[in-house]
């Protein structure tokens, strides 16, 4: 039918008709053996259903979050149609991402003169942002980096907000100017600034909380950018920071809206977004090449913000209590074991659970989530969050996985006591 609308739709019909025919049937008798989403037909790599186990590679049910060791999240099954639908055409890559973020833009209602683009994860979204603030639309720079001659070269950040994923600003060549207070901040502002940079779940940790951060930048004229990557929930976090007045903020696509793994969002300043693109896959001899986002993510993207923003938060938050809560009960039954709640304030802000126990179990905890992680079903969860004992959530549970945590942690507790 695909091919009939073509060749009609150019007025060839009556001349090709034959033609179109023999091909059509050629196509149809190809799909019969070609397998679609959810094509119980497929042979080959992938016919059992579970292609991870072909490989001998053990699957987890992932009771400590949207780890990016983990891969992640779970893609919703309407982000898998719209990829699916995507991967069946040809576009221009560039064109498609100015579309994209400014669909994103209009969805999050963000202010006049914003854009977004969307990156092959947070880490992506950072260096070509900063890159993007570096060279602006000159081509020679953009080709020139890392090498910074002619350019700006230092970006300032509070000591505090140090962290492995500053690489990515390092990796544009700039040298990082730490500092704690606003009089060393004051200081360290000089001509061969380029950026301030803020990390947002150190926001406690530093002198320099987000909003005055953002406001310090503006007095000094200065673009600062929100590393935002897992600070959704809440929803609002979204356009927060843009409110508040950072020229650029990343969020990971792969986290808690559940967009493809390889995805995040830089989102911004629409002058500073068209550099950060300009400094992207597709184009050629830049710094962020290697850093390629398909049109099935960029699309695939939109469709998972889409549903995040209409989901029912409160409820869901709920359900993720109420899994915790199943999992306590089972558990607080062997004489010694203890659980509390909480919520980080920000970063995966979503309810935890603290697991505990006295003498009377003679195993660590880091000893028991061993023994979960070699379970079958294999379970990760995680370390105690700065506090004693495990920690774990169950925002990444699927159905029936909470009861399956419930039994087999309690029976590692049981076969432990003493």
């Amino acid at each position: 039918m695909g091919l009939t609308w073509y060749w009609s739709r150019r007025g060839f019909l009556s001349s090709l008709a034959m033609a179109a025919s023999t091909l059509l049937m050629s196509r149809r008798s190809s799909a019969a053996n070609r397998a679609e989403p959810g094509d119980t037909r497929l042979s080959g790599f992938g016919q059992s259903g579970n292609p991870y186990e072909e490989l001998g590679v053990t699957t987890v049910i992932n009771a400590q979050g949207t780890m990016t060791m983990l891969g992640g999240s779970l893609i919703r099954p309407e982000v898998e149609v719209v990829m699916a639908q995507a991967s069946r055409h040809f576009v221009s890559i560039p064109e498609l991402e100015e579309a994209a973020g400014q669909r994103i833009a209009e969805m999050l209602k963000l202010p006049e003169g914003s854009s977004a683009l969307v990156t092959s994860g947070a880490a992506a979204a950072m260096q070509s942002g900063l890159a993007g603030i570096l060279t602006g639309d000159n081509e020679n720079l953009i080709k020139q980096l890392p090498d910074l001659t002619g350019m700006k070269s230092e970006v300032i950040i509070q000591k505090s907000h140090r962290n492995p994923f500053d690489h990515q600003l390092r990796a544009t060549g700039v040298k990082l100017i730490e500092i704690e207070t606003r009089d060393e901040l004051r200081m360290a502002v000089s001509e061969r600034t380029a950026m301030m940079h803020f990390t947002n779940f150190a926001n406690e940790a530093g002198q320099i909380k987000v909003d005055e951060w953002a406001k310090l930048a503006k007095e000094y004229k200065l673009p600062c950018f929100n590393d935002a990557a897992a600070d959704t929930p809440p929803v609002s976090h979204l356009w927060d920071y843009i409110h508040i007045g950072y020229d650029l903020v990343a969020f990971s696509g792969g986290k808690a809206m559940r967009g493809p793994q390889c995805a995040g969002l830089l989102i911004g300043r629409k002058d500073l977004v068209r550099y950060a693109l300009l400094n992207n896959s597709p184009h050629e001899d830049t710094l962020g090449r290697g850093q390629k986002v398909g049109k099935e993510e960029i699309l695939g993207m939109i469709k998972a913000l889409e549903l995040y923003l209409n989901e029912d938060h409160d409820a869901r938050s709920k359900e993720w209590q109420e899994r915790l809560e199943l999992i306590s009960r089972e558990i607080t039954q062997i004489p010694g074991v203890s659980t509390s709640f909480f919520t980080p304030d920000i970063a995966n802000h979503v309810p935890h659970m603290q697991i505990t126990w006295d003498a009377r179990i003679r195993w660590t905890p880091q000893q028991v989530a061993q023994l979960l992680r070699n379970s079958r079903p294999s379970i990760v969860i995680g370390g105690g969050e700065g506090k004693p004992g495990l920690a774990m959530n169950s925002f990444m549970l699927q159905p029936g996985e909470d009861q399956i945590v419930a039994e087999r942690l309690s029976q590692i507790l049981r076969d432990h006591s003493a």
